[in-house]
């Protein structure tokens, strides 16, 4: 049966023009035996045709929401031309510019159509799109950004999140979602450090895992980003080269991506733009071929990143010209161009009809394309475009996840008793982002990757101010308002006002942080990095000035990374940090400061104690740490796992008199008892470390392998034990395996990373092991009453 009623029936025959059995149309046949009967009918034009993406709308004379976009993009843009022989993916046909959904929908039919039509089997395009805060569309609801899910701690609200990220793209047409993002955080001077979810392997991992599982539940193809090390680069500068050697790439960048192919089961890779000594990832087969399918078994599509594949020439400078870039990245492994075709397209043609880059090497990357395109359906036969318009992208869910995940992750770092506020205070709000809901919101949402480059244009979505949530939350107190400064800004005559009223309140709440922008457009985002830690513009002028005038203050930080506070130790009442929560987060924070919300967040990354460049993660071996030999100090102020509540928390460890004996293939229980002792509701985050006093290289002095969000009312008492794999040790030796090794380690019991509650010796024993992909990777965690 036809696509569509009006489209032509090109899309039935064969190369021939027989129209005879068609296999691949019949979805009761396995699915590789469809590929191989539509690859068999294909001309080299048209499975060329299959390994990139068309962005509409994208002219050469907007605003760049991709590096370089305006190189990059021709404006003598030929649909027809570029879908005549039909087209791998469409890019962000609602991602681009303001389209309601039922306008979005509306085209993307249309441009299905037109492509079904167009091509002489009628395949469909893949739909892209951005997903990392949510649906990256105009009116679609905005989540947290993926830093704000580490502090969360909170794997499994994350997969409700993104499920419901998943259905409102899946509703409109789109299938695939790039993200999430799983580099590590390695200095977070990086602009994109607020896409990732914070400086801990395990962390990242087993909450992005939570995310990927979430998105392809709703039958979305989760992309994992960015394959690998962009978060490493020298002095945290986009597209920097990455100097990291074989075993913190194995032991630190690595196992995200590992646990989101093995156990979320991810069906696509986007490569990073980063070289890592010297090989860019997009040319590296060792890394996408060898590594990813080889060791891995991914069987996914690797996609590129934007213009990825154009660099090898034009910014690596290790392709000769653009044709060498596309029998490069194919090789390597990459499946599709994207977001436009320049590689891939005639100068891909030419090398093959030069005999430079093999047709085995398009028919490879074809196989995985279509392979995906058929589990997505679109070769089956009654595929169709959604054309139920009625589609509501903020609704009542998706708000209600919001807010949950903007409450989780707001995080108390300090407080003299000063929060929460009394009902019927005399409040000051200053400070640049208390009034203003760019603060709410990450560079890939939509206001900030897509809209300000459209003024006048309304959010699309209600996001409550902290001033106006504030004012809702705290009804009968008196409530003033003083911007002092702007983010980024170098004026100081509003300081005046500001100051005066701070001084005639009983408490001052000054707001302060990033503006999220694009390649400098903002203080946090992609191209936004920073030299030195410091908060931008004259805000820390603005907290010294408030504080000084003896008036109780709460700094609140809306950023996108960890600026360092170390000048305003013992200056400040209370330190709330929210990274960049949503459109629900001026609320979320509101409750928190009045108390209506409990604090649970807990630092994903460390707040620094100066604003000196020294990327300074906890992940560090001992002489990564404060020393004797060095006069510099990279201790943060509020170390990674930190995160205070408005109750108090009493925990009791098991203890033994011997280390517990495990074999070096087994598995041991530690178990502690946390207690409310407090007056008030609250939610400890109890976090597994493990220490390897002696190994064979060296190791981190604590890193994390397990934790457990545990609520508790006022005088409840819960047990939580962990199950742990002897797995869990294993580091990368000095031989370049993987292994587990006999001997003595320590399972620490915490609060945070720095706050140890209870050490549990443990003593591997038997033969050293080497452990590879199906290795245990996460601890197994209960919690129950007492």
């Amino acid at each position: 049966m036809p696509i569509h009623e009006d489209a032509t029936p090109t899309g039935s025959v064969s190369e021939d023009g027989d129209p005879g059995p068609q296999p691949w149309r019949d979805p009761a046949l396995p699915v590789e035996q469809r590929v191989d009967d539509l690859m068999r009918r294909l001309t080299l034009a048209e499975k060329i045709a299959q390994l990139y993406s068309v962005w509409p709308g994208a002219g050469a004379a907007g605003e760049d929401v991709a590096p370089f976009q305006q190189d990059m993009v021709d404006d003598g843009f030929d649909w027809r031309r570029l879908v005549a022989d039909g087209l791998g993916q469409l890019t962000r046909p609602f991602g681009t510019g303001p389209v309601t959904p039922a306008e979005g929908m509306a085209r993307l039919a249309q441009l299905q159509q037109e492509i079904v039509g167009a091509g002489r089997f009628g395949i469909p395009a893949l739909v892209h799109e951005e997903c990392l805060t949510g649906f990256t569309t105009h009116g679609a609801t905005i989540f947290p950004t993926a830093l704000a899910w580490g502090a969360t701690f909170d794997p499994a609200l994350i997969e409700r999140m993104a499920a419901e990220i998943g259905q409102g793209m899946r509703a409109v047409g789109v299938h695939q979602g790039l993200a999430p993002v799983l580099d590590v955080t390695r200095d977070p001077r990086w602009g994109r450090t607020e896409e990732t979810i914070g400086e801990d392997p395990y962390l990242v991992a087993t909450v992005g895992t939570a995310y990927v599982r979430g998105l392809q539940s709703a039958g979305i193809v989760a992309t994992l980003k960015h394959f690998a090390g962009y978060a490493a680069s020298r002095a945290g500068r986009n597209f920097g080269p990455v100097a990291m050697g074989p075993r913190e790439l194995s032991d630190v960048v690595l196992p995200p991506f590992e646990l989101a192919v093995r156990d979320g089961r991810a069906r696509s890779v986007m490569h990073s733009y980063a070289e890592i000594d010297g090989v860019p990832a997009a040319a590296d087969r060792r890394l996408l071929t060898d590594l990813l399918r080889g060791a891995w078994g991914f069987d996914g599509t690797v996609v590129a990143d934007y213009f990825g594949v154009t660099f090898l020439h034009s910014l690596h400078g290790v392709a000769a010209d653009h044709g060498d870039a596309a029998g490069q990245a194919l090789a390597a492994g990459v499946d599709v161009e994207l977001p436009i075709v320049r590689c891939f397209g005639r100068p891909l043609r030419d090398a093959l009809a030069a005999g430079t880059v093999s047709p085995a090497l398009v028919d490879r990357a074809l196989r995985r394309v279509l392979r995906q395109k058929c589990e997505l359906g679109l070769l089956d036969p009654d595929w169709t475009p959604p054309r139920d318009t009625a589609v509501d992208l903020d609704p009542p869910a998706a708000r209600e996840l919001a807010r949950q995940v903007a409450e989780e992750s707001v995080t108390l770092l300090a407080n003299d008793g000063v929060l929460p506020l009394r009902p019927e205070a005399s409040i000051a709000v200053v400070g640049p982002l208390a009034d203003d809901p760019d603060g709410l919101f990450g560079c890939y949402t939509f206001p900030r990757h897509v809209g300000l480059h459209h003024p006048g244009l309304p959010l699309g979505v209600s996001a409550p101010t902290l001033l106006e949530s504030l004012q809702a939350e705290l009804p009968k107190a008196q409530i003033g308002h003083a911007a002092g400064a702007t983010v980024d800004g170098t004026d100081t005559t509003g300081f005046a006002e500001a100051v005066a009223l701070a001084r005639d309140a009983d408490v001052c709440v000054v707001v302060l942080g990033d503006r999220a922008g694009l390649f400098g457009k903002g203080t946090s985002g992609e191209g936004c990095d920073v030299a030195e830690l410091r908060l931008p513009g004259v805000q820390e002028q603005l907290l010294a000035a408030v504080a000084d005038t003896g008036t109780p203050v709460v700094a609140v930080l809306l950023s996108g990374r960890p600026y360092a506070l170390g000048a305003f130790e013992g200056r400040l009442g209370a330190i709330v940090q929210a990274f960049f929560p949503g459109q629900e987060g001026g609320a979320a924070v509101a409750g928190v400061l009045g108390g209506r919300v409990e604090p649970s967040g807990r630092l994903p990354v460390g707040v620094p104690r100066h604003p000196g460049g020294q990327p300074a993660p906890y992940l560090a071996p001992p002489l990564g740490h404060a020393t004797e030999v060095s006069t510099v100090d990279p201790t943060p102020l509020f170390p990674f796992g930190h995160g205070l509540a408005y109750t108090r928390f009493d925990w009791t460890g098991e203890t033994a008199a011997e280390p517990l004996s495990c074999p070096t293939d087994g598995s041991v229980r530690v178990a502690v008892t946390v207690r409310n002792a407090g007056g008030r509701p609250g939610t400890e985050v109890v976090q597994l470390y493990l220490h390897d006093p002696v190994a064979q290289v060296t190791r981190p002095v604590i890193r994390l392998i397990g934790y457990a969000r545990v609520p508790l009312e006022p005088g409840q008492a819960r047990r939580v034990e962990f199950t742990v794999p002897a797995d869990l040790a294993a580091y990368t030796g000095r031989e370049g395996r993987r292994i587990v090794e006999p001997g003595d380690l320590e399972l620490r019991l915490g609060a945070s990373s720095a706050d140890i509650r209870h050490t549990v010796p443990v003593r591997l024993h038997g033969p050293e092991r080497v452990v590879g992909f199906r290795r245990a990777m996460t601890s197994e965690v209960s919690v129950a009453d007492v």
